[in-house]
């Protein structure tokens, strides 16, 4: 095993990326960082300002100077559905994808101290922010078993949300992320795919576990 680790973990939304993710990071030591927080905070910085009904591109990249990757908010409103909806968006600024890659790699470059490397999940670690990653994986599943997770996670935060719904606004953010002009959603020719809707938490972070030890051997 390398004396530092980078891992690259890329996926479709509500795949189970970042579960997987910090599965390995707790595992290996790893500092985690969860890129699509980065334009969560961006999109939530633009709705506190009210600026996200037109969003401009120099306000967007504006709001990326106001966020650190070592001191993302903990915020619940990260994860709304309103916030998702806007990150989309923000993530297909040119200027805001280019404004965040420095903070990315050099999260990957230079984890916090204490720790063997770094694990990041979005949607072009893999291709753009770390080609060179050690280990890449590509988390996918079922359009309705996304669906069905996510759904049940805005539940148990007391969120109201239809099943229907969700399964319209996931289908909707995979055509968004894969036909993007910039960074489209791609797994990296060298990734390790994982079918997340066949897995349970623990065989998924298993199987990705065992890859890696192989690659050592």
């Amino acid at each position: 095993m390398p004396d530092s680790l980078r891992i690259a973990v890329d996926g479709t939304a509500a795949s189970g990326k970042g579960t997987l993710a910090k599965g390995l990071a707790q595992a290996l030591n790893l500092a985690y960082l969860d890129t699509g927080a980065l334009y969560r905070s961006v999109a939530l910085g633009l709705i506190r300002q009210n600026l996200h009904q037109n969003i401009r591109a120099e306000d967007a990249v504006a709001a990326v100077r106001a966020i650190s990757p070592l001191n993302l908010p903990d915020d619940a409103e990260l994860r709304s559905e309103k916030t998702s909806a806007i990150a989309a968006e923000v993530a297909r600024i040119p200027e805001v994808r280019q404004a965040l890659i420095p903070h990315q790699q050099r999260f990957a470059k230079h984890p916090p101290k204490g720790y063997h490397g770094a694990i990041l999940d979005g949607r072009d670690i893999g291709t753009i922010i770390l080609p060179d990653a050690d280990f890449k994986f590509y988390c996918d599943a079922e359009s309705a078993i996304r669906a069905k997770r996510r759904y049940n996670e805005l539940l148990s935060k007391g969120e109201t949300a239809t099943h229907t719904d969700i399964l319209t606004a996931i289908e909707a953010r995979d055509q968004h992320d894969k036909t993007r002009k910039v960074a489209p959603l791609r797994a990296a020719e060298d990734a390790h795919h994982i079918n997340t809707g066949t897995l349970s938490i623990d065989d998924m972070i298993a199987k990705a576990m065992q890859i890696i030890a192989s690659a050592n051997e």
